[in-house]
């Protein structure tokens, strides 16, 4: 048998289509192999659907799937109408329910059609520019880029994320009992799932999803404990929670850091994180309309990330003028905004992360974020997988509903006397994957096959 070969980079492909995809493979651009032309400067990724030297054909296919999801997403909030366009856009893209154990290995209308335009040229032009390179691992984070790299023939080894707690039969190939493509999954569950779709349980590696290693530290935790160990003394203001789990937290903290859960160097900071297409922004709004009082007097910080949306950022900048809180800005409420890329957006959320003490998002890649010890307050679910997702949190208990956002000030006031949000903020980092990035790396680079332990089935 030949041992594996051992590599120091791999291609990483993403897609440019909302955030999920993109903040996936983030935090492996220290392994990602630059091409000259096709790749994003300093971070070395490139884009399957915006390289340099993309056939006018293969952008025409990807724009228009892009800009009908964005617009649709938008739309979703209208009565009557929105719900129902959304709706049958969800239903194409549904997953099955998980019981009973079956076969659901035939190929929907969608691997269909998305199969017919690969095989007519659909994803040719990058597969052949990477061919004529090196055959470093291809490393994706959508299972389309997967189908491109294994219908055209890519030479090296091909490696899928995925980027859900629950996926749907398009992540899985044609014919998956033949495919060669190896699949990165957060959970045993989307392990399971895949194996239904008939992948062999070989190709399947439980890796956790990527998450940032600049809030994590070294396979240590060192960043990771000193951030939580602050958060949870924010989260724990009367005490209630420390007092019951001490010895726990002490063995998983240590006595020095544990230390640490009896101050903080900041207020309590909430951070409030759009959709890639920009929806949900009327929820920010009313967050911020809610705490105003807090804010003033700096007893919260509110952070509002519009992303790279610009209307989001001026939509936001107009709900603060409204609410006289604009004096208040880059002081206890700070508006996170990136005009130059997704890329630059996620160092700038990652940097905001390090003090952030509770995370309020509708359930998508964001809900992994879990294994950083943030408790997720959990907004409505936009589409099928984000309520996969939204089962998951609330199974590990790293997840509470929103109430209505209206009265944030006074719900959030006794979750926080209660302590459930410091029991959140420990269950995610006791019970979710967190060492994604570093799995990864030592599969796809180094050949490794051990699968980590510590991961739930939902």
């Amino acid at each position: 048998m030949l041992e594996k070969k051992i590599f120091d980079k791999a291609y990483i492909v993403t897609v440019d289509m909302g955030y999920g995809h993109q903040r996936a493979v983030h935090p492996l651009h220290e392994i990602a192999q630059s091409v000259p032309g096709m790749s994003m400067d300093e971070y070395g990724i490139i884009n399957a659907n915006k390289y340099g030297g993309i056939t006018k054909s293969d952008q025409f296919k990807w724009e228009g799937g892009r800009k009908i999801y964005e617009k649709i997403s938008r739309l979703k909030h209208l009565p009557l109408v929105g719900n129902y366009i959304f709706g049958l856009m969800d239903y194409v893209q549904r997953i099955e329910p998980f019981y009973p154990y079956r076969d659901l290995s035939r190929p929907t209308l969608q691997v269909k059609e998305i199969y017919g335009m690969i095989k007519k040229g659909w994803g040719k032009d990058l597969i052949n520019k990477l061919n004529k390179l090196e055959h470093l691992p291809y490393i994706t984070s959508f299972f389309t880029t997967a189908f491109f790299a294994e219908e055209h023939d890519y030479k090296g080894d091909i490696y899928c994320i995925c980027t859900d707690t629950d996926i749907s039969r398009a992540w899985a190939p044609l014919d998956p009992k033949r495919s060669r493509i190896n699949y990165l999954v957060p959970n045993r569950r989307v392990k399971k799932r895949l194996e239904s779709y008939g992948v062999r349980e070989h190709k399947i590696f439980i890796t956790g999803f990527p998450l940032p290693k600049e809030n994590i530290g070294d396979k240590n935790l060192d960043i990771l404990k000193k951030n939580l160990a602050s958060r949870i003394f924010n989260l724990d203001p009367e005490g209630l929670y420390r007092s019951k789990y001490k010895y726990t937290m002490e063995k998983f903290f240590g006595k020095k850091i544990c230390d640490r859960c009896n101050e903080s160097d900041h207020p309590l900071t909430l951070t409030f994180a759009v959709g890639g297409a920009g929806a949900q922004r009327e929820l920010g709004a009313e967050i911020a309309s809610s705490l105003r009082e807090e804010i003033v007097k700096g007893k919260i910080r509110l952070n509002l990330v519009a992303g790279i949306k610009n209307d989001v950022f001026r939509y936001y900048q107009a709900i603060l003028e409204d609410l006289n809180l604009t004096s208040h800005i880059n002081k206890n409420i700070f508006l996170i905004y990136s005009a130059q890329s997704k890329f630059d957006y996620f160092k700038q959320f990652n940097e905001v992360l390090q003090t952030t003490d509770i995370l309020w998002t509708k359930p998508s890649e964001l809900s992994f974020y879990a294994g950083l010890g943030l408790p997720i307050i959990i907004a409505p679910t936009v589409g099928s997988q984000e309520d996969f997702n939204k089962k998951w949190l609330t199974s590990i208990g790293a997840g509470v509903v929103q109430e209505d956002p209206k009265f944030t000030n006074e719900w959030l006031k006794d979750w926080l006397a209660s302590g459930w949000l410091a029991d959140a903020a420990m269950n995610g980092f006791l019970n979710a994957p967190r060492n994604g990035a570093y799995h990864v790396e030592e599969i796809v680079l180094k050949g490794k096959k051990s699968e980590i332990e510590d991961m739930h089935l939902f």
